[in-house]
């Protein structure tokens, strides 16, 4: 131990001297094992979470550098099991993230205004920073992988829990849809064909800059104020058919033929390529919806209804395979999944608004008028009807109703418990320094300050 210290103690000596010798002003906040934790880094990791809205529950100046000081624990974990992550995937996660900020900032400018960094900087630092994070991950479930509960130990971990403690389950539904798209006339889609078709040719004379057109005219809400571009995406993160033509195009200077997706119709233009990856633009347009047309489908639906309501003619279940055009349920009965938990509960705020408004007026096994809303993919005006299936009124989780909710929590309990004990014990292992400044924190971890002993 005393020897690891001592050489621990070298290296920051070493990486001090080097930032000297370029004139660099830096100061060490925290040492931990042989890695410094920088002043720097701390400062640049709060302006990131300010950026990006991350709650700090206390003094960011104690809790950002001990954040940082269990991620290096569980780093050198990573380094001593060997962990290596799927690249392809860092590269994704990256990619959506400078995406997210091109969006919300408006342009490539912007964010590197905002940032202080040219984009490729960037890039590589969060690079760095999303195969950490996944490391942890890794050696975090590995760490916790043989946690499984027992309905037994499931009651008694309910039976413990304070009533204060036990969580607010608010309203639940289950539902089911039928969806049918309204007939679009030939006319229409010939239409919009046409005017991709004319921006296509302005941009191929040089007489249009397709970011431009994009911006104007694109039905896209996610990309047209970026000009059209996506970011750098994989093959998997495309429809087929986008990703079939969009991964042939070779000149940046030449614009894809019209390709037709469930989202609408496209043109594209290839920006970049980089390894298995792509970067594009493109302009969408949808053909429109007449009123008439939806009259129609309404008028189709709500027939459909009387058939299954009235005249009982076969069931909902019976008629969803054969007549919705709902590809994620039509197979399926109907059922609606919910994305965010996998069950087919959702609450009230996690429904599509106009699905939500007619569930509110059923009961239990009732069917709704049909009704317009929103396609979630293409935004497209389509006609539902839907059955409500399941209410669970708003109560405190109980085992009969919430088996799963109460299970999730008894195990998420036990794995931050075999986390907090290996982190403790991580740290008592571990040569710690933290420069004075830095140490009068209620820190969440126990140990972080060490005794000064005859060792150091």
């Amino acid at each position: 131990m005393k020897i690891r210290k001592i050489l621990s103690i070298a290296a920051v000596g070493a990486a001090v001297y080097a930032i000297a010798q370029n004139n660099i002003a830096e100061e060490v906040a925290w040492v931990i094992g042989d890695q410094p934790i920088w002043k720097s880094e701390i400062e640049e990791t709060y302006q990131q979470m300010k950026y990006d809205n991350t709650p700090v529950k206390g003094d960011p100046y104690c809790v950002i550098p001990e954040q940082m000081a269990v991620e290096k624990l569980f780093l050198h974990q990573a380094e001593l099991d060997t962990v290596e992550v799927q690249e392809s995937m860092v590269q994704q996660s990256v990619e959506a993230q400078i995406n997210y900020y091109i969006a919300n900032l408006g342009s490539k400018e912007k964010v590197e205004q905002y940032f202080h960094k040219s984009l490729p900087e960037m890039r590589e630092q969060l690079l760095d920073m999303a195969r950490n994070r996944q490391r942890i991950q890794m050696v975090q479930r590995d760490l916790t992988k043989d946690v499984k509960a027992t309905p037994s130990e499931v009651r008694r971990y309910y039976s413990s829990l304070a009533q204060d403690s036990i969580p607010f389950v608010p309203l639940q539904v289950g539902v089911q849809i039928l969806t049918l798209q309204p007939v679009i006339p030939r006319s229409e889609i010939e239409d919009v064909k046409a005017r991709l078709r004319d921006y296509s040719e302005r941009v191929q004379k040089g007489e249009s800059d397709f970011s431009t057109l994009a911006i104007l005219h694109s039905q896209d809400p996610g990309s047209a104020g970026r000009g059209g571009e996506l970011g750098f995406m994989g093959r998997g993160q495309l429809v087929p058919e986008f990703a079939a033509v969009a991964f042939n195009l070779n000149d940046p200077k030449k614009v894809s033929k019209i390709v037709e997706t469930e989202f609408g119709y496209h043109i594209i233009q290839l920006i970049e390529k980089r390894g298995d990856r792509i970067n594009v633009r493109h302009i969408l347009l949808n053909p429109r919806v007449s009123d008439k047309d939806l009259s129609d489908a309404i008028h189709r639906l709500d027939s459909l209804r009387n058939d299954i309501v009235n005249e009982k003619k076969f069931t909902f279940e019976e008629a969803v395979p054969y007549l919705s055009q709902d590809k994620d349920t039509k197979n399926n009965r109907g059922i609606m999944v919910n994305d965010a938990n996998g069950t087919t509960r959702f609450e009230m705020s996690q429904l599509p608004q106009e699905v939500a408004k007619e569930v509110n007026k059923l009961q239990p096994g009732e069917i709704s008028n049909a009704f317009i809303m929103k396609d979630p993919k293409s935004n497209r005006d389509i006609v539902a009807i839907v059955k409500l299936t399941e209410r669970v009124e708003g109560h405190r989780a109980n085992m009969s109703d919430d088996y799963q909710l109460i299970k999730d929590m008894y195990e998420n309990s036990a794995r931050s418990k075999i986390l907090q004990n290996w982190i403790e014990k991580k740290i008592k292992d571990t040569y710690v320094r933290i420069e004075d400044g830095w140490r009068n924190c209620d820190f969440q971890y126990k140990g972080w300050i060490k005794e000064k002993s005859s060792e150091e």
